[in-house]
């Protein structure tokens, strides 16, 4: 544990070293010219390419640089962004037709090609996206404007997949780039939405910089979520890298920065009170916490172990040392989000009621566990991720479990999820991750409630063929009655073998200057389209 810390101090002067360097470059003669603002975002941004990875800072990035064919508004409702569509009476024909004046950064009209290879790469790694393909006999480009979806059988959710505004967006981008395969990281960042991202100017760690793009044509309608007009009114868009919360918050207060993601709750008082700053949820329906295990290696691979970890863990510990203060959180054990139409807390009563040690030092030594140790990576640097592991692991420490909580970064661990390999080797046991409720709802949008194993599935890669069937059998149901039933089955499958451990669900404020206006709420906030800034 005293290595632990000690890296710890070092990554954490580290990343203040780098804050620094990000105030000053605030200062820059580049910055000055035209209305800028800049934020602190949740987390660094490392990885650009938002197909890659389901992290919210890069489907944040995504938002800026990229745009999707539809999407849904504040209503819930799909609507048009790049396109318009049409059904078939039969429901077999979906036809997307693009609005006229799209370009591509680099100057090039986007083409209907262009989107048939970027809808296939979104939908071979996205949860909604792989059920839905599961329908599809076909998805081509009948002329540069037209994208016909052809299905073998009816499905209700084709819209709601491709226009869902949270975790793997469906994302347009030029056809050379969309046929990158999903697990490697495209080359450049090409995209037709409202900024331009500029490279020249990205320093990982410090800043991500983007420019409004002057060749953007917003929609009409009033903006509402993602949907209607992106209409941009500044001219540049600063990320600055600050890890410590205090730093950012003393920035805000000066003005050196205008927005705040992720305040820390006890800063409320203090920003609430400050007459230049506002506070305000711009995710309404919150957040999911969850931890998910690697199935792939040691201990995990066995039920029995993974059983006896979700036995040790208590929400309520995990959240208070979160968040503190309940205003902001609630213990829930459901998979799809309480007060939702599938919440249930079936299957997950030891959460619901604070763990139960005893019975988990009883399940662990019925298990076989040999004492494998649990890589359990830990982020020091987003606010949002930093309590939970180091709770998580003292309370399987408390089972009898030995964990080896590795301190990094978040970006580090985007990146290091993703590897297969075993612990030693640079893989990993355990990580905790945040879901936008919005993302969670349901067993199709949830990716965590997956079986598909190594080839398609969630980092962790569970390999579950009952729940693949009734998700399956979810999608097929014809009635709302139908499906709760059906969810309440998938949930009992998840906790029987234990596809991710809910940890609870809470609200973060953000706060920003009274300088800008126009800041929009939405389940994939922020986004910087709509908001003006005065000087």
């Amino acid at each position: 544990m005293f290595q632990i810390m000690r890296r710890g101090r070092r990554a954490f002067a580290s990343k203040l070293a780098l804050s620094v360097v990000a105030l000053s470059a605030l200062a820059s003669p580049v910055v000055a010219a035209g209305k800028t603002i800049t934020a602190v975002m949740h987390s660094d941004l490392r990885i650009l390419d938002p197909i890659f990875t389901s992290a919210y800072i890069s489907r944040d990035h995504g938002y800026m640089v990229y745009d999707t064919l539809i999407t849904t508004d504040s209503n819930f409702k799909i609507q048009p962004q790049m396109a318009d569509w049409k059904i078939s009476d039969d429901k077999l024909t979906y036809t997307f037709t693009l609005r006229d004046g799209l370009k591509w950064h680099d100057g090039t009209p986007v083409t209907a090609e262009d989107c048939v290879a970027s809808l296939k790469r979104w939908a071979a790694v996205d949860g909604m996206g792989q059920q839905m393909m599961l329908f599809t006999a076909s998805i081509e480009a009948t002329d540069t404007k037209t994208i016909t979806l052809k299905l073998k059988e009816p499905y209700a959710l084709v819209l709601e997949s491709i226009g869902k505004p949270s975790s793997r967006v469906a994302f347009m981008m030029p056809k050379r780039l969309a046929e990158t395969p999903p697990d490697k990281q495209i080359a450049e960042q090409i995209g037709s939405g409202p900024f331009k991202f500029v490279q020249s100017e990205f320093q990982p760690g410090v800043k991500s910089v983007y420019v409004k793009n002057t060749d953007y044509v917003p929609r009409q309608e009033p903006a509402s979520w993602t949907a209607g007009g992106k209409v941009v009114k500044v001219d540049r868009v600063e990320w600055i890298t600050m890890p410590d919360a205090q730093t950012a918050l003393n920035a805000l207060q000066s003005g050196d920065i205008d927005f705040m993601e992720n305040p820390a709750i006890e800063m409320l008082p203090t920003i609430e009170a400050d007459k230049d700053l506002k506070v305000e949820i711009l995710n309404k329906f919150g957040f999911q916490t969850g931890a998910r295990m690697n199935f792939l290696h040691p201990p995990f691979d066995n039920v029995k172990v993974r059983r006896a970890a979700l036995l040790a863990i208590n929400q309520k510990d995990v959240l208070d040392a979160l968040i503190g203060n309940p205003k902001y959180y609630k213990a829930c054990a459901a998979f799809f989000i309480c007060d939702t139409p599938f919440a249930t807390d079936i299957g997950g009563e030891t959460l619901a009621k604070g763990g139960d040690i005893a019975a988990a030092k009883k399940a662990l030594a019925e298990s076989g566990y040999d004492g494998t140790p649990v890589v359990l990576m830990a982020p020091g640097d987003v606010l949002t991720l930093k309590a939970q592991p180091i709770v998580v692991a003292q309370q399987l420490r408390e089972a009898g479990f030995k964990v080896d909580l590795q301190a990094t970064d978040w970006q580090t661990v985007v990146s290091r999820r993703a590897s297969q390999k075993p612990p030693k080797e640079g893989g990993w046991n355990m990580f905790i991750t945040n879901w936008v409720s919005a993302d969670v709802v349901n067993p199709i949008s949830n990716v965590a409630v997956g079986g598909q194993g190594k080839k398609g599935g969630w980092f962790g890669w569970a390999e579950d063929a009952k729940v693949e069937q009734l998700k399956d059998a979810f999608v097929r149901a014809t009635s709302a009655e139908d499906q709760k039933r059906i969810a309440i089955e998938i949930q009992k499958e998840a906790y029987d073998q234990v596809l991710y451990v809910p940890l609870g669900q809470y609200q973060g404020p953000s706060a920003w200057r009274k300088s800008l206006s126009g800041v929009l709420d939405g389940p994939a906030t922020p986004v910087f389209w709509n908001i003006d800034k005065s000087e």
